[in-house]
């Protein structure tokens, strides 16, 4: 048996997160179903200043956002990468989207790993494709 290789950590919040396993066995087989192979990923979990910052650092970009996704994937096929989230926004967007905490984290974790696998949303076709993604590998009950 392989090594726990989805690690989630958390900067400067309060979170918990329910069957971390089965978080993990639902993130791996999207990843299979898009046929890779997964070395890791680290779910970091931060304010919305915290990723405001990384944003501004290293994207340029002087705004919030829910989600940035560094890929260090070199081997094709192949996903590592960090994903942070900023539990602020995913908290704003549940009730701008009325939807739960829960499946909004759930969305955006998601909407992550897919662009570790190449996905994009620049466009509208793109971010329609994505989302069609995320309701398709939704996790279930992982925030308590």
């Amino acid at each position: 048996m392989k090594p726990i290789q989805i690690f989630f950590f958390k900067e400067g919040i309060k979170l918990r997160l329910s069957e971390k396993n089965e978080l993990r066995n639902r993130i791996l087989k999207l990843i299979k179903a898009e046929g890779f192979d997964l070395l890791n990923i680290n779910f970091i979990f931060c304010t919305d200043n915290y990723l405001r910052k990384i944003n501004k650092e290293y994207l340029g970009h002087d705004y919030f956002t829910d989600v940035i996704t560094f890929d260090y994937s070199i081997i094709k096929k192949i996903v590592t990468g960090d994903i942070y989230i900023s539990i602020d926004r995913v908290r704003i967007n549940s009730v701008s989207y009325d939807t739960s905490l829960t499946e909004e984290l759930q969305r955006v974790m998601v909407h992550g790993v897919l662009h570790l696998l190449g996905y994009d949303d620049k466009n509208k076709s793109q971010k329609f494709e994505m989302k069609k993604m995320e309701d398709r590998f939704l996790l279930k009950k992982v925030l308590k």
